[in-house]
């Protein structure tokens, strides 16, 4: 994703952030302290998300798995001077009975998510660097970052570049473990274990 501060709100926590987000449209995030707008991404972007928002949906459908599946969850981190922010990630896994236990409470998460997914755009540090170390802290136990643009460094995308689907685990030490999926490679995944999906799927959409 895309964001630009609004120019309007700063040095907010993240509850201040829940209440005063803009009545315009659009998705926001609180990036050290600011109220940032997440700005349109390409069709592609989008294209990629959806696939993958209505795969998870399809894979809990058929399981019939106890989680929700979203594109709108704002979710509270920290920073490792302790800063809290709020990011939207492209792609929100949540637990069902965690989500359903605030049926009145905004669409804000403090608690960690079971899997998130950040489909790379021009900024691609954000991903890769400092949501990464975020979400890590936070203690989601699946992220996946989605290079289809082969966006990203050659330290992480070999040289030449080539597009991959990153899938970070969170092992019993709280730390991630990453593996990169590529071509016709099934993506492997701890939160939905059967599924049969490859990296081209996903990137080529």
């Amino acid at each position: 994703m895309t964001a630009t501060p609004t120019q309007i709100k700063h040095n907010l926590t993240f509850k201040q952030f829940v209440k005063q987000l803009p009545d315009a449209d659009g998705r926001y995030e609180l990036v050290n302290g600011e109220i940032v707008k997440i700005l349109p991404t390409i069709r592609l972007h989008e294209n990629v998300a959806d696939f993958i928002e209505n795969t998870f949906r399809d894979e809990v459908k058929r399981l019939n798995l106890n989680y929700r599946i979203s594109g709108r969850i704002v979710v509270r981190t920290l920073t490792s001077n302790g800063r809290e922010q709020g990011r939207h990630p492209d792609v929100s896994v949540v637990d069902k009975i965690l989500w359903e236990s605030q049926p009145f409470a905004h669409s804000a998460i403090t608690e960690p998510l079971q899997l998130v997914v950040e489909v790379v755009s021009t900024n691609w540090e954000d991903d890769y660097i400092d949501k990464l170390d975020e979400y890590q802290r936070l203690g989601i136990s699946e992220y996946w970052i989605v290079d289809y643009l082969a966006l990203g460094s050659r330290d992480y995308l070999g040289n030449p570049k080539v597009a991959t689907v990153f899938v970070y685990l969170l092992d019993e030490n709280g730390v991630y473990q990453m593996t990169a999926f590529r071509g016709n490679e099934r993506i492997v995944s701890r939160t939905f274990s059967e599924l049969a999906l490859t990296a081209e799927q996903v990137l080529d959409v």
